[in-house]
This record gives structure tokens, sequence and C-alpha cells, in this order.
């Protein structure tokens, strides 16, 4: 009796490691098991700068088996004292890519608030984004470029210059946005904003600039006409609120909804912090993708 049941167990035992190692074997087999969005890094010589402009890409992982699919692409804008690799090294968003099919660009902003600067002739960030770099990857990748599937987003001061991109230029971009945007960026000086303040005057100018009235996000938008309204993209805007810049963010979505511009907006416990800006950015990816099923 004992020895049929120490048998039986046996066979039982045997039979789970075999089915086991056969789960494992299809699993390492499979596509799907072993797909991976691939990251890579490049440069750009850029006429408008004078100079090389690095960027990073994410491939989404049925690129090259898929050659005859053509991929919606998302920027994402790193914040103030940040770089192009800074997204890729300090989130996980080449694994949430995995749940997509973006093809997802980390540009170099330096500390240039993607403003073409008043005080610096080669620091035409705006101008090296729209006019360079957006079409080198359209040219590069096989993007579907048009303003339909092509989205930008970004943290603090690059949430300051996605939301400005998609209002300077609806026609490019269908959906913004903003994780802990610096969105009051062109009226800040160095008397109320002390060291980060510096900063915005070597780009925006004195204080009554053309360059600072030109991107003043919260002038852009009391001055929308109905018709330019209808025009804009999408705005998804999140801020913590432990977050410093909390109430620079509800500024601007109570301005939002005085003008009726559709957004979307969220603010929950956290601060100016990259667990904040991982989890955003994956939410991110998550409305682009829904909003491009409707």
């Amino acid at each position: 009796m004992h020895r049929t049941r120490s048998i039986r167990l046996s066979y039982l035992f045997s039979l789970a490691v075999l089915l086991l190692s056969f789960q494992l074997s299809f699993a390492q087999s499979s596509p799907e098991a072993n797909a991976k969005a691939e990251t890579v890094t490049l440069k750009l010589a850029s006429s408008l700068m004078a100079r090389e402009m690095p960027y990073r890409v994410i491939v989404p992982a049925n690129y090259k088996s898929s050659p005859e699919v053509r991929f919606p692409v998302i920027y994402l804008l790193h914040g103030l004292t940040g770089h192009y690799d800074n997204w890729t090294d300090r989130t996980r968003v080449a694994e949430y890519a995995l749940e997509h099919s973006f093809i997802i660009v980390t540009p170099e902003g330096n500390n240039g608030w993607y403003t073409d600067a008043a005080t610096v002739p080669n620091d035409k960030y705006e101008s090296y984004i729209v006019k360079e770099l957006i079409p080198e990857i359209d040219k590069k990748y096989r993007t579907i470029a048009d303003r339909d599937n092509r989205f930008i987003a970004g943290l603090s001061m690059g949430g300051y210059g996605a939301i400005k991109f998609g209002l300077k230029y609806p026609q490019m971009f269908s959906t913004v946005g903003s994780f802990s945007g610096a969105l009051g960026a062109a009226g800040y000086n160095e008397s109320n904003a002390g060291a980060i303040g510096k900063s915005m005057s070597a780009v925006f100018g004195a204080a009554n600039s053309e360059t600072r009235r030109a991107n003043d996000i919260f002038a852009l938008i009391r001055e929308l006409t109905p018709e330019a309204k209808k025009q804009l993209p999408f705005i998804y805007q999140s801020c913590g609120t432990e977050d410093f810049l909390i109430e620079n963010n509800r500024d601007f979505v109570a301005l939002l909804v005085e003008k009726k511009v559709p957004h979307e907006y969220r603010q929950h416990p956290g601060g100016h912090t990259w667990p904040f800006w991982d989890t955003h950015v994956r939410e991110f990816l998550e409305i682009v993708s829904r909003r491009m099923k409707k």
C-alpha cells in the first residue's frame, strides 16, 4: 500500500517536472516571451544649434519583425538639470513600452526650457525639435507622420515644454502631457524664483520681453479664439499634492476649465520625484492608447 502510494507520488512529481519543463521551453521559444523594446542612442548634427544633439529612441519590440507596419511616436521631454537619457535610465518606460506599439523619442533639452533663447543665438531648442528632430525621426523610422499619431509629454521643465508645443503647434500633436509641470516658466526670473529663475532669465530675457510673451502658456490659453480652441490637442496634466509646483498646476487647470479646453487633470499624494513621474509616464502611455482607439 505504502509502496504503491510512493510510486504514484513519484509518478505525479515526474509528470509535474515534465510539464514545467515543457512550459518553460515553450515560453523561452515563443516570440512574445523574447519580445524586447530596443533602446538606441543617436546624434543629430543640428544646423540650428550649431552642434551635435544626442537623443534616444525606444523602438517597439515588433518593429523589426513587422517591416510593413508604421508606428505612432511619443516624444518625452526631461526636466531642468536633466538630460535626454533620464527617461530611460530613471524610469521603467522601456518596460512599459512593451505593452504598446509606440516609437518613443527622448530629446536633449539641457536647461533651455524648450525655447529659442533670447540671449544665446544657437540655443534654439524649440525650433530644433520642431524643424530638425521630428523630421529626422520621420525620415529615419517608419513613423505615421501626422498629427493623430504624434504625441509629446514631459516632466517639470519638460511638462511646460510639452504643453507649449501643443499650444503653439496644434497641427503637429494630438495629445500632450505634463507631469509636475513648471507651467509658469515664462513669468519666472531671479527676483521671484532664485537660482532657478536665473536659467529662465537667460532663456526668456528681461521682464516683458517678446520671448516671454510668446512662450507664456497662460497667455496663450487666455488669448485663444473659438476657432483656435477647436484645433488644440487634448491635454493630460498631473501633479503631486506635496509638489512645490502644485499651486502653479492648479492655477493652470483652473484656466483650462474656465476656457473650456479639453483636458484631464490628476493630483494625488506625491512630490517632485522620479517615482511620481514613473507612474505618470505609464499613465500617459495608457491614455494615448485609449484615445487612439476612439
